[in-house]
């Protein structure tokens, strides 16, 4: 499969060969919705606890006399029916939320996304960002309005919110610094995207292809052993 790339001024570079096993997957709506509901189960802190009426202070005490009030019969005042009382199956801080997913199935929910997102004509394979030394804002804004003018990454001109996932092979300073501001763009490295940045974003921009497509081979296909 070939590709094509291009630069950091939104003109063509050439092309890139793309494996099958990675960008040529057919679409699995349930692995995928099992996978992204597990990214999202795991982020969950679990921190959300409520006191039961065993826990609540006060209650000691019968509220009054069982017989001859008029009254209904109470034997505390920290019952769930009280105001001030426990809560009857609310959240308790112990819940795990966690999901287990193994490895496979997270390869494979991550090469069917990125197999839809290139059928869709979301994916942008650019050779190198061309930064100098020094973090430019202006410079990565400028980039960013360059990619816009490619067709079908027309959205990104006037987003505000984040619209691209950028994904890198390798840590790199200069373009963090550079793009932190801009409101389009997420950046991020090729060994950290998941099934769920790459939804919760439109399109995805490859830089450095030769190098992301090997890494992305790496973690969209698992050896058997």
């Amino acid at each position: 499969m070939k590709t094509p790339t291009y630069n950091s001024k939104g003109k063509s570079a050439g092309e890139a060969t793309l494996p099958e096993a990675v960008f040529a997957q057919s679409w699995n709506g349930d692995l995928v919705h099992q996978v992204v509901h597990a990214i999202t189960a795991n982020t969950r802190a679990g921190t959300a606890d409520t006191k039961g009426r065993d826990e609540v202070r006060g209650g000691g005490k019968k509220p009054w006399k069982q017989k001859g009030t008029g009254r209904a019969r109470h034997g505390s005042s920290r019952s769930p029916i009280w105001k001030g009382g426990g809560v009857t199956h609310g959240p308790l801080a112990e819940k795990n939320y966690k999901q287990k997913v193994n490895k496979k199935m997270s390869a494979k929910a991550l090469a069917v996304v990125l197999s839809a997102k290139l059928r869709d004509g979301e994916i942008l394979f650019v050779d190198s960002l061309g930064f100098d030394k020094t973090p430019k804002t202006s410079v990565a804004a400028e980039m960013v309005q360059a990619f816009a003018g490619i067709k079908g990454f027309e959205k990104l001109k006037l987003a505000r919110k984040p619209k691209a996932m950028m994904i890198i092979p390798s840590i790199d300073k200069v373009a963090s610094q550079s793009f932190r501001n801009i409101p389009q763009i997420t950046l991020g490295l090729v060994k950290d995207v998941n099934t769920f940045d790459l939804l919760n974003h439109q399109y995805l921009i490859v830089v450095d292809p030769e190098m992301s497509i090997k890494n992305l081979e790496k973690r969209c296909v698992v050896s058997k052993k």
